[in-house]
């Protein structure tokens, strides 16, 4: 059995404070610890100690990764997985989500050659979360995002070729980018795997894939630390 555990890093806003779009540009440290040592949590819950952990290099996913194995007690070095950064949200780094939202609506309007007057602020929101949307559930790259979602996609069936037969990988990512975890699956059970859960991951956010011959598949999806 081979195992990859992928864990969202945590929280890099505290509460009150309106969070941005934050891509590989942005190197945010963590404001909490909770969802990381949740996310330990989880793992020793499941029986996912890991032998090996990798980290995107930026403060809030190393950290995560420093956290979780304090609290698990393991004394293993996070070795650095440059390719996993966050994608870069181009236009979008550091705007807030309405913000957001109106780019994209706007765009969406010059596109179709539709007159911007004629239509609100709202009916721009409605189209910019029409894009959120189709990312959250197929990982569709919004206008202006940075992605090269195909070597995305290759990166992490090169990652996960190198888990040994027996041992268990833990990788810290962030949001962007665990999306694209979920090609590591074979294309039918991946289209199964879309209809039933969103791409997006909750902060501290666990997955569980597994391999014991043949294909890889996912044992756990977005797996949510206790925080009480």
């Amino acid at each position: 059995m081979r195992r990859l555990v992928i864990v969202r890093h945590g929280n890099t806003f505290r509460p009150g404070e309106t969070p941005t779009r934050v891509g590989r540009r942005t190197d945010l440290p963590l404001v909490e610890e909770e969802r990381s040592r949740g996310a330990a949590q989880v793992l020793r819950s499941h029986g996912c100690i890991p032998d090996r952990a990798f980290a995107a290099p930026l403060q809030r996913t190393r950290n995560t990764a420093e956290l979780i194995l304090d609290e698990l007690g393991l004394d293993l070095a996070v070795h650095p997985a440059a390719a996993f950064a966050e994608i870069d949200y181009g236009p979008d780094e550091n705007r807030t989500e309405d913000e957001v939202r109106l780019r994209l609506g706007r765009w969406y309007l010059e596109r179709n050659g539709l007159d911007e007057e004629k239509f609100s602020d709202e009916q721009l929101r409605e189209r910019g979360e029409e894009a959120i949307q189709l990312w959250n559930a197929k990982a569709f790259v919004p206008h202006g995002w940075q992605v090269d979602a195909d070597s995305l996609v290759a990166d992490w069936k090169r990652f996960a070729e190198g888990i040994a037969s027996g041992e268990t990988v833990m990788l810290v990512s962030s949001n962007g980018v665990i999306r694209f975890a979920p090609h590591l699956l074979p294309t039918e059970e991946r289209e199964s795997f879309q209809k039933r859960h969103s791409l997006k991951v909750t902060t501290g956010g666990v997955c569980v894939f597994a391999r014991k011959q043949g294909d890889w598949c996912c044992v756990h999806w977005n797996l949510k630390p206790d925080l009480s």
